[in-house]
């Protein structure tokens, strides 16, 4: 017995506290912070969404934050097992997290392939997505980066943007609805090959190589965030963009929706509730003050997100002006943000492919520490569950490959022609807020009264020799759960899972709801 012990391997911990800063910094800070928060911002009353931003992160994200975190730091142990030695019974919350998790690896490292095909296109001595005498152009294409553009407004409606038509005729190749699968892009499997051989390298020595990574990944972000930060506020229209992004609508407070949408932000933004805050905390000396960590962390995210609204509705506001057009009609989200937007708008600066490359490595690099970290978690987790197969000299590399090669077979379908529509039911239904809600509302209720706020609260001033403030008691034991059950009422209310299973029902009748029905039925803006 003695034998086996001495052959499995020490779990480890982070080479110094600055790797886990940053290990932390790279896995919350990610494309949301970049893509969603400020278009969030400015559709829900600019300025007065950061009310219902900051109730929720003061109730539910901070509080989350801090727990996860001291979790990890007191059980030494990943996102399953260390719920067995805090409440056994509450161990389905680790297998529920980590779920989520991997629907997250499988559908978060897509967009990454997509940023790396942008990239290549990058260094052309012309932009594709500025020109319209490509391959894949229609007769409908129009060349908004053209500066004598003498097209009146009603031929605008009625044609479609040179970027536009790059991203759904030439990146995704769209098909015409759901049902229609079609050919895989070979191209895109290429770079997300490409994407998946670069996460492996860096998690495959576990947290001796993640801590090393960071130090790149989660840095190098900020510094091409504020280029084109400075870039932006220098373009002409640049101050009416930034109006747009934060003049406040006061009257908007009063829509359920704004505030829902500000509580699925911080939760995603937080990564709480689905393990990654656990398992980095893990690797924490048990003597780490994680309660001065979690004030600093959170605010530079919650910083991080307000800056990219700058840096982004700056060029959006540029884009408007060149265009002639209003702000509204140029703002967009997600993948419409990051593919079509920026990209038209970067087309329109001087110089544009430095302003590309610039663009698609800080997708890259933000994206990339997110997906690797959260896939570490995963590893993680799973080997501290079984410790004495996993947890064996060259074993861990081996279960990384197997996981990382299903992963990627698994993702097979996301390439296709019908691939952004599947996408589309993982971002949505897979990974959304009303999962991290339940989950919220059970973790917060198992260590507020199971093992016991109090007893929570003298487990951190042993390890970090400080009492937190007893908000946080106050948000675990009543606050947390009462908000989470609050936003799960009200989601129910709008008939999402009515409408999820109406898609599902549709598709195995074979009477597959067609595109426009495909959108109505996800509640949100059509991301293609």
């Amino acid at each position: 017995m003695n034998r086996i012990e001495e052959q499995i391997e020490e779990r480890g911990y982070w080479g110094s506290k600055a790797e886990f800063l940053l290990a932390v910094t790279g896995n919350v800070v990610g494309l949301g912070n970049v893509w969603r928060f400020p278009y969030l911002c400015y559709r829900n009353g600019g300025g007065a969404f950061l009310i219902p931003y900051l109730v929720f992160m003061v109730t539910c994200g901070v509080p989350l934050f801090l727990l996860e975190t001291a979790i990890g730091q007191y059980t030494g142990e990943g996102g399953i097992t260390c719920w067995h030695r805090l409440c056994p019974l509450a161990e389905g919350i680790g297998y529920a997290g980590q779920l989520i998790l991997l629907y997250m690896c499988m559908s978060y490292i897509i967009v990454l392939a997509w940023a790396l095909f942008y990239l290549f296109f990058s260094f052309s001595t012309q932009l594709p997505w500025a020109s319209c005498n490509n391959t894949w152009n229609t007769d409908d294409c129009v060349n908004l980066a053209t500066r004598n553009l003498t097209l009146n407004r009603t031929s605008l409606i009625n044609s479609t943007p040179a970027a536009t038509e790059f991203w759904e005729r030439r990146v995704l190749t769209l098909s015409g609805g759901i049902e229609e699968i079609g050919k895989i892009n070979w191209e895109i499997l290429l770079c997300l090959f490409a994407m998946w051989i670069i996460c492996y390298f860096c998690i495959w020595k576990g947290v001796k190589s993640t801590g090393k990574v960071v130090y790149f990944t989660a840095t190098f972000p900020y510094v091409m965030l504020l280029v084109l930060l400075i870039r932006g506020l220098t373009l002409p229209g640049a101050l009416q963009g930034v109006v747009f992004y934060l003049y406040p609508e006061l009257a908007r407070l009063a829509d359920p929706q704004v505030w829902m949408e500000a509580g699925t932000q911080i939760f995603f933004s937080y990564s709480v509730c689905f393990g990654p805050l656990i398992v980095l905390g893990s690797y924490n000396k048990y003597n780490n003050n994680c309660y001065r960590d979690c004030w600093w962390l959170c605010l530079l995210n919650s910083g991080t997100s307000l800056v990219a609204g700058f840096a982004v509705f700056s060029v959006l506001g540029f884009m408007a002006q060149e265009q002639g057009v209003p702000i509204e009609e140029v703002a967009e989200s997600g993948p419409g943000l990051a593919f079509i937007a920026y990209p038209q708008a970067v087309a329109m600066m001087p110089l544009p492919q430095v302003w590309a490359v610039c663009f698609f490595i800080m997708i890259i690099l933000l994206g990339l520490d997110t997906q690797f970290v959260a896939v570490e978690c995963i590893i993680t987790s799973v080997m501290d569950l079984f410790p004495m197969v996993l947890r064996r000299a060259g074993r861990r590399e081996i279960f990384l490959l197997l996981f990382c090669l299903t992963c990627f077979f698994g993702e097979l379908i996301l390439v296709t022609e019908g691939g952004m529509y599947i996408f589309q039911l993982f971002d949505y239904y897979a990974c959304n807020g009303a999962c991290l809600l339940f989950l919220s509302m059970f973790e917060s209720l198992i260590i507020g009264w199971v093992f016991g706020a109090e007893r929570m609260f003298d487990v951190i001033k042993d390890m970090t020799n400080s009492r937190p403030n007893y908000i946080f008691m106050l948000c675990w034991k009543y606050l947390t759960p009462l908000v989470s059950l609050v936003s799960i009422y009200i989601l129910d209310s709008q008939m999402l899972v009515k409408q999820t299973f109406y898609c599902f029902f549709q598709l195995i009748l074979n009477n597959s709801p067609n595109q426009s029905q495909f959108s109505q039925c996800h509640q949100c803006k059509s991301l293609i």
